[in-house]
């Protein structure tokens, strides 16, 4: 298992996804799941895509500067940090952290935790 491939087809996938169509996200998360946005901790799924489908802007677009990738216990499992750069609809690009706990199960992964962070000040 190559964590760096991975991490990169799931960010990939998860930024276009996100800048498309946010709703489309559920498939990547699991009732158990946890987003923590700016502090606020949000469990489930139907919560999380609530959150995200309802956040204050209509376009969005991610640049990821740096993606870091780790087997995670049971060593196939990873751990994926990402920061860059977001810019929402006509505003000035705002730099952003994100982590990623992805969970092996049925020959894919899911987001059991998620924490993102603007990264201001």
């Amino acid at each position: 298992m190559d964590v760096n491939v991975i991490a990169k087809h799931f960010t990939d996938f998860y930024y276009q996804t996100f800048g498309n169509d946010r709703s489309q996200l559920a498939a990547l998360y699991r009732p158990e799941s946890m987003l923590t946005w700016e502090g606020k901790q949000i469990l489930g799924v139907q919560a999380i895509v609530e959150k995200l489908t309802t956040l204050p802007f209509t376009k969005v677009q991610h640049q990821v500067v740096t993606m870091d990738a780790q087997p995670s216990w049971p060593n196939t499992n990873l751990i994926v940090s990402v920061t860059g750069f977001l810019k929402v609809d006509e505003d000035n690009p705002i730099p952003f952290s994100q982590v990623f706990h992805l969970v092996s199960s049925d020959n894919s992964f899911y987001v059991y935790n998620d924490i993102f962070r603007l990264n201001l000040g």
